[in-house]
């Protein structure tokens, strides 16, 4: 896609009527070839607004795909880092990258929202995967990134600003968006990824409700729009100290 090394036609096609679990895992040797994978000059500057709030003992990153987010961790967290995801095929991409220095890593395969873990983690990043849950399942995503954290730790993802109504990407956005509603009404099983479907104001009531407090930090290196405001912004959700936390199922 785009480029020799990605995905031919036919292989998108055949991904986009498959579950999201097994078309990730037809897809993952060519996913890091693909304008999917998130952009180094985003992990970058995610690293450097996260650097000033830690350092992090243990870092995990949620839906971690090909691993593209394990450098982020690698710098911020000093001890250990795991990745999850549920696409096996993805795991096996993201097994062969280069131990980075410093903290030991981990990979398992696991569905976001059934986590594995206990409160065992200061850190917890995800990029780029949130249209593929619904609407009506962010309570509970949220409520498992709470349940993961240790008391006072730290949610951070980066959100980028909606494109200007009657823009050429939002015409792009919108019809990308009505063909997976039509894929999905006429075709089973379902896949999941809607890119107008996390609005940030909705998002930052869920995480509210879940138990976070929240911030938005402007991403530097990422530009600004026309109005002045930025690109992109980094939420950071702070789980409260007291162990007793709102946890929703």
């Amino acid at each position: 896609m785009f480029s020799p090394e990605g995905p031919s036609l036919r292989e998108l096609a055949v991904q986009a009527l498959s579950s999201v679990e097994h078309g990730y895992d037809l897809l993952a040797s060519k996913f890091d070839h693909t304008p999917f994978r998130t952009p180094d000059t985003v992990l970058e500057s995610v690293a450097q607004v996260l650097t000033p709030l830690g350092p992090f003992a243990d870092g995990l990153d949620l839906c971690c795909g090909t691993g593209a987010g394990l450098d982020v961790l690698a710098q911020v967290c000093r001890r250990s880092v795991t990745g999850v995801d549920f696409s096996a095929g993805m795991l096996d991409v993201a097994r062969r990258l280069p131990p980075p220095d410093g903290p030991d890593v981990t990979w398992v395969q696991a569905d976001a929202r059934a986590l594995p873990f206990g409160p065992a983690f200061d850190l917890v990043v995800s990029f780029g995967a949130f249209g593929h849950f619904l609407p009506r399942e962010l309570p509970g995503l949220f409520g498992q990134v709470h349940s993961v954290l240790r008391p006072g730790g730290t949610f951070a993802f980066p959100v980028v600003a909606p494109p200007r109504p009657g823009s050429p990407a939002f015409w792009t956005l919108l019809g990308f968006d009505a063909v997976m509603r039509v894929r999905n009404a006429l075709w089973r099983p379902p896949f999941v990824m809607y890119y107008r479907a996390f609005r940030l104001g909705d998002v930052l009531g869920e995480l509210a409700r879940a138990g976070f407090e929240t911030d938005l930090y402007a991403l530097p290196g990422l530009g600004a729009r026309d109005d002045g405001s930025p690109r992109a912004r980094l939420v950071v959700g702070r789980r409260g100290q007291s162990r007793a936390g709102t946890v929703n199922s």
